[in-house]
């Protein structure tokens, strides 16, 4: 097997899932290095460089909501799900445990 083909496809199925991993961390206010450790914690493997454009790109969406935190020495920008960020990642959650479904019948070849 072609180890780089590998690493690529790999990449690309983790790569559709970011979206709905970090939206799932979100229950709770979090700045950007929080969220990344919260989740490394979980095996979740994404990278700063990713991850903070990804926030940006959501937050531009309407999806979330920011504020900054200047009490410490290191103002801090902390990351919540707006109102149509909940709605939206309700209705994702929804879409994934369809999408974990069928595929686990494709996998297991029980297709209907």
């Amino acid at each position: 097997m072609d180890e780089n083909l590998y690493q690529n496809l790999s990449g690309e199925l983790r790569r559709g899932t970011q979206i709905l991993a970090v939206l799932s961390q979100l229950d709770d206010d979090q700045y950007g290095y929080s969220l990344l450790q919260k989740l490394e914690e979980k095996q979740v493997e994404i990278e700063a460089g990713t991850l903070y454009p990804l926030l940006r790109r959501l937050e531009a969406q309407g999806l979330l909501s920011s504020e900054w935190d200047t009490s410490e020495n290191r103002p801090r920008k902390y990351y919540a799900l707006s109102t149509e960020g909940k709605e939206t990642f309700a209705k994702l959650k929804i879409e994934w445990e369809n999408l974990v479904h069928k595929m686990d019948e494709l996998l297991r070849g029980k297709t209907q």
